[in-house]
Protein backbone atom coordinates (compact mmCIF):
# COMPACT_ATOMS: atom_id res chain seq x y z
CA UNK A 1 0.00 0.00 0.00
CA UNK A 2 1.37 3.41 -0.92
CA UNK A 3 0.33 6.92 -1.88
CA UNK A 4 1.90 9.29 -4.40
CA UNK A 5 2.16 13.06 -4.25
CA UNK A 6 1.89 14.55 -7.71
CA UNK A 7 4.11 17.29 -9.12
CA UNK A 8 2.34 20.69 -9.10
CA UNK A 9 2.14 21.08 -12.88
CA UNK A 10 -1.50 22.33 -12.62
CA UNK A 11 -3.36 24.06 -9.76
CA UNK A 12 -5.52 20.96 -9.30
CA UNK A 13 -2.47 18.72 -8.88
CA UNK A 14 -0.53 21.00 -6.52
CA UNK A 15 -1.79 19.38 -3.31
CA UNK A 16 -3.15 16.16 -4.79
CA UNK A 17 -2.27 12.85 -3.14
CA UNK A 18 -3.28 9.76 -5.12
CA UNK A 19 -3.40 6.06 -4.34
CA UNK A 20 -0.44 4.06 -5.66
CA UNK A 21 -2.78 1.12 -6.42
CA UNK A 22 0.08 -1.33 -5.76
CA UNK A 23 -2.36 -4.05 -4.70
CA UNK A 24 -4.54 -3.77 -7.83
CA UNK A 25 -3.80 -6.53 -10.36
CA UNK A 26 -6.34 -5.81 -13.14
CA UNK A 27 -8.52 -2.99 -14.43
CA UNK A 28 -11.09 -5.23 -16.16
CA UNK A 29 -13.99 -6.35 -13.92
CA UNK A 30 -15.68 -9.76 -14.20
CA UNK A 31 -18.65 -9.16 -16.56
CA UNK A 32 -20.88 -11.83 -15.02
CA UNK A 33 -20.72 -10.05 -11.63
CA UNK A 34 -21.65 -6.57 -12.89
CA UNK A 35 -25.09 -5.03 -12.46
CA UNK A 36 -26.50 -1.68 -13.63
CA UNK A 37 -26.61 1.14 -11.11
CA UNK A 38 -29.32 3.73 -11.60
CA UNK A 39 -28.89 7.28 -10.29
CA UNK A 40 -31.75 9.13 -8.64
CA UNK A 41 -30.11 12.57 -8.45
CA UNK A 42 -31.76 12.97 -5.04
CA UNK A 43 -35.27 12.79 -6.55
CA UNK A 44 -38.15 10.55 -5.47
CA UNK A 45 -40.66 8.69 -7.68
CA UNK A 46 -42.54 11.95 -8.29
CA UNK A 47 -39.40 13.69 -9.53
CA UNK A 48 -39.24 15.96 -6.49
CA UNK A 49 -35.89 16.66 -4.82
CA UNK A 50 -35.89 14.97 -1.41
CA UNK A 51 -32.11 14.89 -0.88
CA UNK A 52 -30.10 18.05 -1.44
CA UNK A 53 -26.58 18.26 -2.84
CA UNK A 54 -26.85 14.97 -4.78
CA UNK A 55 -26.53 14.61 -8.55
CA UNK A 56 -24.18 14.24 -11.50
CA UNK A 57 -21.09 12.10 -11.11
CA UNK A 58 -19.43 9.50 -13.26
CA UNK A 59 -21.42 6.53 -14.54
CA UNK A 60 -20.79 3.36 -12.50
CA UNK A 61 -21.68 -0.28 -12.62
CA UNK A 62 -22.31 -2.18 -9.42
CA UNK A 63 -20.06 -5.10 -8.48
CA UNK A 64 -22.13 -7.88 -6.87
CA UNK A 65 -20.31 -8.66 -3.61
CA UNK A 66 -20.72 -11.90 -1.66
CA UNK A 67 -21.15 -10.62 1.91
CA UNK A 68 -22.63 -13.88 3.19
CA UNK A 69 -19.70 -16.22 2.35
CA UNK A 70 -22.12 -19.14 2.56
CA UNK A 71 -20.26 -21.48 0.15
CA UNK A 72 -18.84 -23.35 3.11
CA UNK A 73 -16.04 -25.89 2.79
CA UNK A 74 -15.34 -25.14 -0.90
CA UNK A 75 -11.83 -23.68 -1.43
CA UNK A 76 -11.54 -20.68 -3.75
CA UNK A 77 -8.50 -19.20 -5.47
CA UNK A 78 -7.98 -15.43 -5.51
CA UNK A 79 -7.76 -14.52 -9.22
CA UNK A 80 -7.39 -10.73 -8.93
CA UNK A 81 -7.55 -7.72 -6.61
CA UNK A 82 -9.67 -4.97 -8.18
CA UNK A 83 -10.82 -1.39 -7.66
CA UNK A 84 -14.49 -0.86 -6.86
CA UNK A 85 -15.97 2.60 -7.54
CA UNK A 86 -18.86 1.91 -5.14
CA UNK A 87 -16.77 1.52 -1.98
CA UNK A 88 -13.49 2.62 -0.39
CA UNK A 89 -12.09 -0.91 0.00
CA UNK A 90 -10.63 -3.03 -2.79
CA UNK A 91 -12.39 -6.24 -3.83
CA UNK A 92 -11.06 -9.70 -4.65
CA UNK A 93 -12.34 -12.02 -7.40
CA UNK A 94 -12.64 -15.64 -6.22
CA UNK A 95 -12.73 -18.73 -8.44
CA UNK A 96 -14.32 -21.61 -6.52
CA UNK A 97 -13.30 -25.18 -7.27
CA UNK A 98 -16.83 -25.91 -8.50
CA UNK A 99 -16.44 -23.21 -11.19
CA UNK A 100 -18.47 -20.43 -9.55
CA UNK A 101 -17.04 -16.90 -9.35
CA UNK A 102 -17.66 -14.29 -6.65
CA UNK A 103 -16.40 -10.95 -5.40
CA UNK A 104 -15.52 -10.42 -1.74
CA UNK A 105 -14.11 -7.48 0.21
CA UNK A 106 -10.32 -7.84 0.03
CA UNK A 107 -8.26 -7.91 3.22
CA UNK A 108 -4.80 -6.41 3.66
CA UNK A 109 -2.20 -8.95 2.55
CA UNK A 110 -4.55 -11.00 0.37
CA UNK A 111 -2.49 -12.18 -2.62
CA UNK A 112 -3.38 -13.45 -6.10
CA UNK A 113 -3.11 -17.24 -6.16
CA UNK A 114 -3.93 -17.56 -2.47
CA UNK A 115 -6.64 -20.03 -1.43
CA UNK A 116 -9.44 -18.91 0.89
CA UNK A 117 -12.28 -20.91 2.39
CA UNK A 118 -15.26 -20.26 4.65
CA UNK A 119 -17.09 -22.37 7.22
CA UNK A 120 -16.08 -24.90 9.84
CA UNK A 121 -13.12 -26.27 7.85
CA UNK A 122 -11.46 -22.81 7.66
CA UNK A 123 -8.38 -21.88 9.65
CA UNK A 124 -7.83 -18.38 11.12
CA UNK A 125 -5.85 -17.03 8.15
CA UNK A 126 -6.28 -13.79 6.19
CA UNK A 127 -9.34 -13.86 3.91
CA UNK A 128 -10.99 -16.89 5.49
CA UNK A 129 -14.54 -16.49 6.84
CA UNK A 130 -15.38 -18.28 10.09
CA UNK A 131 -18.00 -18.39 12.81
CA UNK A 132 -17.20 -16.24 15.85
CA UNK A 133 -17.39 -19.41 17.94
CA UNK A 134 -14.31 -20.80 16.12
CA UNK A 135 -12.11 -17.68 15.88
CA UNK A 136 -9.35 -17.44 18.53
CA UNK A 137 -9.81 -14.65 21.08
CA UNK A 138 -7.91 -11.44 20.34
CA UNK A 139 -8.04 -12.00 16.55
CA UNK A 140 -8.39 -8.97 14.27
CA UNK A 141 -11.51 -9.45 12.14
CA UNK A 142 -13.62 -7.53 9.60
CA UNK A 143 -16.84 -7.92 7.58
CA UNK A 144 -18.78 -8.97 10.68
CA UNK A 145 -22.40 -10.14 10.65
CA UNK A 146 -24.90 -8.71 13.12
CA UNK A 147 -27.42 -11.52 12.70
CA UNK A 148 -26.66 -15.10 11.56
CA UNK A 149 -27.00 -15.44 7.78
CA UNK A 150 -27.60 -11.70 7.27
CA UNK A 151 -24.26 -11.04 5.58
CA UNK A 152 -21.47 -8.71 6.66
CA UNK A 153 -22.63 -5.28 7.84
CA UNK A 154 -19.88 -4.07 10.22
CA UNK A 155 -16.21 -3.15 9.58
CA UNK A 156 -16.42 -3.15 5.76
CA UNK A 157 -14.81 0.16 4.73
CA UNK A 158 -11.14 0.72 3.85
CA UNK A 159 -8.67 0.07 6.65
CA UNK A 160 -11.26 -0.82 9.28
CA UNK A 161 -11.20 -3.81 11.62
CA UNK A 162 -12.86 -5.15 14.75
CA UNK A 163 -11.40 -7.31 17.51
CA UNK A 164 -12.86 -10.41 19.12
CA UNK A 165 -12.47 -9.73 22.85
CA UNK A 166 -14.32 -12.53 24.66
CA UNK A 167 -16.95 -15.26 24.46
CA UNK A 168 -19.61 -16.09 27.03
CA UNK A 169 -22.35 -18.60 26.28
CA UNK A 170 -24.04 -17.79 22.98
CA UNK A 171 -22.58 -14.28 22.75
CA UNK A 172 -19.17 -12.96 21.68
CA UNK A 173 -17.86 -9.54 22.75
CA UNK A 174 -16.52 -7.48 19.84
CA UNK A 175 -14.75 -4.12 19.88
CA UNK A 176 -15.94 -2.23 16.78
CA UNK A 177 -14.07 0.40 14.72
CA UNK A 178 -16.11 3.19 16.37
CA UNK A 179 -14.79 2.18 19.80
CA UNK A 180 -18.12 0.61 20.76
CA UNK A 181 -18.00 -2.76 22.52
CA UNK A 182 -20.94 -4.94 21.63
CA UNK A 183 -22.34 -8.46 22.05
CA UNK A 184 -22.89 -10.49 18.87
CA UNK A 185 -24.15 -14.07 18.57
CA UNK A 186 -21.31 -16.60 18.17
CA UNK A 187 -23.16 -18.11 15.19
CA UNK A 188 -22.40 -14.97 13.14
CA UNK A 189 -19.65 -15.00 10.50
CA UNK A 190 -16.60 -12.76 10.31
CA UNK A 191 -13.56 -12.57 8.02
CA UNK A 192 -9.99 -12.73 9.33
CA UNK A 193 -7.83 -9.64 8.72
CA UNK A 194 -7.99 -5.86 8.23
CA UNK A 195 -9.94 -4.44 5.26
CA UNK A 196 -7.66 -3.41 2.38
CA UNK A 197 -6.77 0.09 1.11
CA UNK A 198 -5.88 1.48 4.55
CA UNK A 199 -4.20 4.46 2.83
CA UNK A 200 -7.59 5.75 1.68
CA UNK A 201 -7.72 8.30 4.51
CA UNK A 202 -4.46 9.89 3.30
CA UNK A 203 -5.81 10.80 -0.15
CA UNK A 204 -6.30 14.47 -1.11
CA UNK A 205 -8.65 15.19 -4.04
CA UNK A 206 -6.88 18.40 -5.06
CA UNK A 207 -9.85 20.21 -6.62
CA UNK A 208 -13.57 20.76 -6.25
CA UNK A 209 -14.34 19.11 -9.60
CA UNK A 210 -13.24 15.73 -8.33
CA UNK A 211 -16.01 15.87 -5.73
CA UNK A 212 -18.50 16.52 -8.55
CA UNK A 213 -17.25 13.35 -10.27
CA UNK A 214 -18.31 11.45 -7.14
CA UNK A 215 -21.86 12.75 -7.53
CA UNK A 216 -21.78 15.42 -4.80
CA UNK A 217 -23.03 18.90 -5.65
CA UNK A 218 -21.89 22.13 -3.97
CA UNK A 219 -23.22 22.51 -0.43
CA UNK A 220 -24.44 25.83 0.94
CA UNK A 221 -23.21 26.57 4.47
CA UNK A 222 -26.09 27.09 6.93
CA UNK A 223 -24.62 30.35 8.33
CA UNK A 224 -25.03 32.09 4.96
CA UNK A 225 -28.71 31.12 4.64
CA UNK A 226 -31.70 33.20 5.72
CA UNK A 227 -33.56 32.46 8.98
CA UNK A 228 -36.45 30.99 6.95
CA UNK A 229 -34.11 28.36 5.45
CA UNK A 230 -32.08 27.26 8.49
CA UNK A 231 -31.91 27.83 12.27
CA UNK A 232 -28.30 29.04 11.89
CA UNK A 233 -29.16 31.55 9.15
CA UNK A 234 -29.69 35.29 9.34
CA UNK A 235 -27.94 38.12 11.19
CA UNK A 236 -26.10 41.24 10.10
CA UNK A 237 -22.75 40.73 8.35
CA UNK A 238 -20.61 37.71 9.21
CA UNK A 239 -22.53 36.49 12.26
CA UNK A 240 -21.56 33.15 13.71
CA UNK A 241 -24.94 31.49 13.36
CA UNK A 242 -25.57 30.35 16.94
CA UNK A 243 -25.37 26.80 18.23
CA UNK A 244 -24.55 24.20 15.55
CA UNK A 245 -27.71 22.31 14.66
CA UNK A 246 -29.42 20.60 11.74
CA UNK A 247 -32.07 22.08 9.47
CA UNK A 248 -34.71 20.56 11.79
CA UNK A 249 -33.18 22.15 14.89
CA UNK A 250 -31.48 19.02 16.27
CA UNK A 251 -28.10 19.88 17.92
CA UNK A 252 -25.16 18.69 15.84
CA UNK A 253 -22.34 18.20 18.36
CA UNK A 254 -22.60 15.72 21.21
CA UNK A 255 -26.39 15.46 21.33
CA UNK A 256 -27.47 11.83 21.52
CA UNK A 257 -30.32 10.88 19.22
CA UNK A 258 -30.35 7.12 19.90
CA UNK A 259 -33.60 5.92 21.47
CA UNK A 260 -33.30 4.93 25.13
CA UNK A 261 -35.86 2.17 24.60
CA UNK A 262 -34.22 0.61 21.52
CA UNK A 263 -34.28 -3.19 21.74
CA UNK A 264 -30.59 -3.64 20.86
CA UNK A 265 -29.36 -1.32 23.68
CA UNK A 266 -28.92 -4.34 25.97
CA UNK A 267 -26.27 -5.77 23.58
CA UNK A 268 -24.05 -2.67 23.81
CA UNK A 269 -21.50 -3.18 26.57
CA UNK A 270 -19.75 0.18 26.10
CA UNK A 271 -20.87 3.11 23.95
CA UNK A 272 -18.59 4.65 21.33
CA UNK A 273 -16.40 7.55 22.37
CA UNK A 274 -17.94 11.03 22.06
Amino acid sequence: MSVRKLKPITPGQRFRVVNGYDAITTDKPEKSLLAPKKRSGGRNSQGKMTMRYVGGGHKKRYRVIDFKRNKTGIPAEVKSIEYDPNRTAFIALLNYQDGEKAYIIAQNGLQVGQTVVSGETATPEIGNAMLLSQIPLGTIISCVELRPGQGAVMARSAGTFAQLMARDGKFATIKLPSGETRLVLVTCMATIGVVSNSDHQLLVSGKAGRTRWLGRRPRTRPVVMNPVDHPMGGGEGKSSGGHPRSRNGIPAKGYRTRSKTKASNKYIVERRKK
